[in-house]
């Protein structure tokens, strides 16, 4: 009787069982990796220290039609926002604000405050907010937007990472975003997280 003989396994064959075990492993790896940074803020209690990703890229591509009825003080319509209007000189701020977000409405006097002193320009994109409650809050708080973009369906909220309003991205003149700052801002949190970060943002990626 002749005895049977195993066949040898190729020597591609491990290496290619590796493969497709890391091209199965590697999405996770990457889930359990992002979720460890969003716990690890969680567990610090202050969310508006998670990382951003975004920080040091350039601005997303949009082009985001104007909140039509939205006049300024000359009567005129108050223009669109896109990403190129974001290349300007100087950096400039970045609002995602809603009639519905209650933190909008906490940070709004402040924003009031910046546009009046000019301490920096700022553009808003209404986010997922009816056109209507979009006019109706502005004309009762005021309007601190020199651009308002109309972000109806929350696509370029996706394509900036937001999470949760009010979120406020800073911008330098090549259209980079060099901080972002997660939740209602005040004058002590403008005075004592964003300027000082703000600084050091500049110094690393210039205005």
């Amino acid at each position: 009787m002749s005895e049977e003989t195993a066949t040898p396994e190729t020597p591609d064959e491990e290496p290619a069982k590796g493969s497709v075990r890391l091209a199965v492993l590697l999405p996770l790896l990457i889930f359990l990796a992002i979720s460890g940074f969003f716990v690890w803020g969680l567990i610090k209690g202050d969310p508006r220290h998670l990382p951003s990703v975004l920080i040091g890229k350039m601005a997303a591509q949009f082009d985001l039609p104007p909140l039509e009825g939205m006049t300024g003080p000359d009567g005129k319509q108050i223009p669109g926002l896109s990403t190129k209007d974001l290349k300007t000189p100087g950096v400039k701020m970045l609002s995602f604000f809603a009639s519905w977000c209650t933190g909008c409405r906490a940070e709004h006097p402040f924003l009031m405050e910046l546009a009046r002193n000019k301490v920096i320009p700022i553009a808003g994109i209404a986010y997922k907010d009816p056109h209507d409650k979009s006019l109706a809050w502005l004309a009762e708080l005021g309007n601190p937007y020199a651009r308002i973009g109309v972000d109806r369906k929350g696509r370029t909220g996706i394509d900036f990472g937001v999470y949760g309003i009010p979120e406020s991205f800073f911008i330098n003149s090549e259209g980079r975003i060099i901080y972002k700052y997660i939740g209602p801002l005040d004058a002590r949190a403008w005075k004592n997280t964003v300027t000082p970060e703000l600084k050091k943002a500049i110094a690393k990626y210039g205005k």
